[in-house]
């Protein structure tokens, strides 16, 4: 009888909203954050809870959206968002209170552990990572360190005794391309639509594009074509891509932007809701929200409109 049994009971979407986190109702959102409170309290630590951040009283500040959207999709329900959070705060403080990885971790050990990662405008302070660069609209890449239970995103001050800028992302990006894939699975229909996600606990998984043309091999024994890949990173533990090769991409093209659209949507870490072309390490938008702000639409300029037109065009016709 097992597979009859129901998962836990949510509140209806017509239900009062949470106004930080929509996938929470009003009351399931009070439901979270007395559960937070809690587990900070029971880590010895009084917070003061806010929307979407609690505070100490020494002002330091630790966000909620990662551990709501972790709450949020585990599908026991609300019975285990309090041992969610206990084990949240805990790793917070740990890595808080501890001396920090720079000073006790010699500097070969730092490279050893350091990682190109994307991240979207919203989770970057210029101010604190002004060599950040940008990958994409509103993406950009930022260097972190590789803890055990923790991921350091390095700022300009960290940085600068480690020495030069570029030679520090050189050995991420060659950290990068010796990770594994921790899992992978093939999205297709009889249509032809087909694209490949990369999936995996890493805090890179995502990342991955920067080393796409690694990622592409070690999953499909292929080397990307002259014409590049459709890539889609909606949050950090998946890279899904099509590499073109055929008038197939039209198909995957539209199923990718749905894809990465649903993806994005109250994840933790989410990255991007959009399709991108991949072409020599070069990322273009493809996919956007529509103009009343619902649904996508895809953005064809006059390099992609050449594309598909070259694709459609050497495919052979459908035999009668």
């Amino acid at each position: 009888m097992g597979m009859f049994r129901r998962g836990p009971k949510r509140d209806g979407r017509d239900t009062p909203r949470d106004p930080a986190f929509s996938f929470f109702s009003a009351d399931e959102g009070a439901r979270f954050r007395g559960q937070v409170r809690q587990a900070f309290a029971e880590h010895g630590l009084e917070v003061t809870v806010y929307a979407d951040v609690v505070t100490d009283s020494g002002g330091r500040q630790f966000g909620l959206g990662n551990l709501a959207a972790v709450c949020h999709n585990d599908g026991r329900g609300p019975r285990v968002w309090g041992e969610l959070a206990r084990r949240h705060a805990g790793t917070v403080l740990r890595t808080m209170d501890a001396p920090s990885a720079l000073d006790t971790l010699p500097p070969e050990q730092i490279r050893a552990q350091l990682y190109p990662r994307v991240i979207s405008r919203e989770g970057l302070d210029p101010q604190s990572f002004g060599y950040a660069r940008s990958v994409a609209p509103g993406l950009y890449e930022v260097l972190a360190l590789d803890l055990p239970e923790s991921v350091m995103m390095l700022t300009d001050e960290a940085l600068e005794p480690l020495g030069a800028i570029q030679q520090l992302r050189d050995q991420a990006l060659r950290n990068l391309r010796e990770l594994p894939v921790e899992g992978s699975e093939t999205i297709k229909d009889a249509g032809g639509m087909r694209f490949e996600v990369v999936l995996g606990d890493s805090f890179y998984t995502a990342s991955r594009v920067l080393a796409l043309e690694t990622v592409v091999r070690q999953v499909t024994g292929r080397r990307i074509t002259g014409d590049g890949a459709l890539v889609a990173m909606p949050f950090r533990h998946q890279l899904a891509f099509h590499v073109i090769r055929d008038s197939t991409m039209i198909p995957s093209l539209n199923a990718m932007a749905s894809f990465a659209a649903a993806g994005y949507e109250d994840t933790p870490g989410a990255i991007s809701p959009y399709v991108y072309w991949w072409r020599g390490g070069t990322l273009t938008q493809l996919s956007e929200q529509g103009a009343d702000g619902k649904g996508l639409r895809i953005v064809v300029g006059d390099g992609l409109q050449e594309l598909l037109e070259r694709l459609v065009a050497q495919d052979p016709p459908d035999s009668p």
